[in-house]
């Protein structure tokens, strides 16, 4: 039985642990810079639509939503989704956040393969995220022969997927900077870098979630050829 493992508690912990510092840093970078006003007096809305109308991208909405860096590009829908502190904030933080989303909408125009790898894989992982919790709430206490195979497939799944997400962010997050400075919507300087600030934050979280995929991956894989070798 590996339910109560403690070096599974301390994969656990530590992931944990990780997620929150990222969080965490995130949203004090994100709370410290939003009121760092841009120069250009650009709303979050203004920026992303300026970036898609420089691109030639017209068939992607900018839309509002409720919760805070609750932002997302939906590549389905082609909507651009800006939290409302975003969508009509005139500060740095807000026209960083939308020029990373509006950096989206752009790798999604070029075909940039990891995105196309990503949506690809949205499906599957959807799927391997679902059996997760249900393999560990039953079936990891009564067949672990079964459960701890299919428990590293499933995360090994989740952990490629993160994988993927990073390229695809940092690409974003790298575009969001260039354009921003070559539009003139945030000034040299003092603006720029605290701009970058909270989207190098922001990066962070992915590489937590992918760090805490891998060594939940790593964990059941060696627990999965250890009960080969017991076999044997």
């Amino acid at each position: 039985m590996i339910v109560f493992d403690p070096f599974y508690m301390l994969i656990c912990l530590g992931t944990t642990a990780l997620a929150l510092l990222a969080s965490w840093r995130v949203k004090s970078a994100y709370n410290h810079y939003s009121q760092v006003p841009a120069s250009s007096g650009m709303s979050g809305a203004d920026i992303a639509r300026r970036i898609l109308d420089l691109n030639g991208i017209r068939d992607v909405t900018v839309e509002s939503t409720h919760g805070l860096l609750s932002d997302h590009y939906d590549p389905t829908n082609k909507r651009l989704v800006l939290c409302e502190e975003n969508y009509h904030g005139r500060n740095v933080a807000a026209l960083g956040v939308a020029a990373h989303e509006a950096g989206h909408a752009i790798q999604h125009q070029q075909l940039y393969a990891p995105l196309q790898w990503r949506m690809a894989a949205v499906g599957i992982t959807t799927i391997a995220g679902n059996i997760i919790p249900f393999l560990g709430m039953g079936l990891l206490y009564f067949a672990p022969r079964v459960a701890i195979p299919v428990l590293a497939v499933c995360f090994g799944i989740v952990m490629v997927f993160q994988l993927i997400t990073l390229p695809v962010e940092f690409d974003a997050t790298a575009r969001a900077k260039r354009i921003l400075a070559s539009t003139g919507a945030i000034s040299p300087g003092a603006e720029t870098a605290a701009m970058s600030k909270v989207l190098d934050a922001a990066a962070l979280t992915y590489v937590a979630a992918f760090i805490s995929a891998l060594a939940t991956f790593l964990y059941y894989v060696m627990h999965m050829l250890g009960g080969q070798r017991d076999e044997e």
